[in-house]
């Protein structure tokens, strides 16, 4: 018998009817032990909600199932049938569990809350908290909804350079791209900087704005936008201001500001009517 193709978690429960054999991969939130029978929770990243598994004492390896603890990883193949508790459809009865990696007690993601603070320490592990998993899968969802919207609409997607010699109009201070020895640095008689001994031969920074070259591109194509990495060195230990983000900016040829007006209501509403759609459980 050929060995099923993993299943996503997110398509396992939006299954219309039940499977006879299938597999899921994933790591443990929970393990609650019964006389006859464990259940665990399963989350593959795919979706915030998670998987029940019903692994049976008859599994050949269930002492070892039983000694699983929260963070382990496993693959699990098994009948998805209809779900005899509440809060979930589908549920997956074990016909096989093979252990890929174990967690032990110290692992810091357990089932409670943590906050933002607690959660900074752990960066390796943080993308497996519902916080930062559920930013991360709308950040994915928005992200492709942003190129639809203007791919749609005839605009042309512009790739517009990261390392610059232009302050974009002033937009914003900027972080110096060098390939010289800060502490040895070169300097002509008149004591200012070499820049004939750095890489690029003159000061270079990285981008505030893409909108120079999109208002280039858009005198010869109408219709163009930029999405991708900026980056800002103003000076501000704020919650509002980050020194790296991705930014978006459509430029329209023969367009006025009523036009622009529009366009930019429409963006938003498309975007939040897209991640209403597709994040449901994230949105919440």
């Amino acid at each position: 018998m050929t060995q099923p193709s993993p299943t996503p978690i997110k398509d396992a429960l939006q299954s219309r009817a039940p499977i006879d054999s299938t597999q899921v991969q994933g790591w443990m939130r929970t393990r609650r032990d019964s006389k006859d029978f464990s259940f665990i929770e399963l989350n593959d990243g795919s979706t915030l909600r998670n998987l029940q598994v019903i692994a049976k004492n008859t599994l050949p390896n269930y002492p070892a199932v039983q000694r699983l603890a929260t963070g382990a990883a496993i693959s699990v193949t098994g009948a998805l049938v209809p779900s005899q508790g509440k809060g979930q459809k589908w549920e997956l009865v074990a016909d096989k569990i093979d252990i890929v990696g174990t967690a032990d007690d110290s692992y810091p993601l357990q089932k409670k809350g943590h906050t933002a603070e607690f959660l900074r320490e752990i960066a390796h592990l943080r993308p497996r908290s519902n916080l930062f998993s559920s930013v991360f899968r709308v950040r994915s969802r928005l992200a492709f909804a942003v190129h639809q919207f203007f791919q749609d609409r005839g605009f042309v997607y512009v790739h517009t350079p990261i390392i610059t010699g232009s302050d974009c109009e002033g937009a914003g201070e900027l972080f110096r791209v060098t390939t010289l020895d800060a502490e040895k640095i070169p300097r002509m008689g008149d004591g200012k900087i070499d820049y004939a001994k750095d890489f690029f031969a003159r000061p270079t920074y990285l981008t505030v704005s893409g909108q120079l070259e999109a208002e280039a591109f858009a005198l010869a194509l109408s219709r163009v936008y930029t999405f991708g990495p900026t980056f800002r060195a103003e000076n501000s230990n704020t919650s509002r201001h980050a020194s790296e983000f991705w930014m978006i900016e459509p430029e329209m040829a023969f367009c006025d500001l009523n036009g622009n007006m529009d366009l930019a209501e429409e963006f938003v509403k498309y975007l939040v009517a897209y991640g209403r759609e597709h994040c449901p459980d994230e949105m919440e």
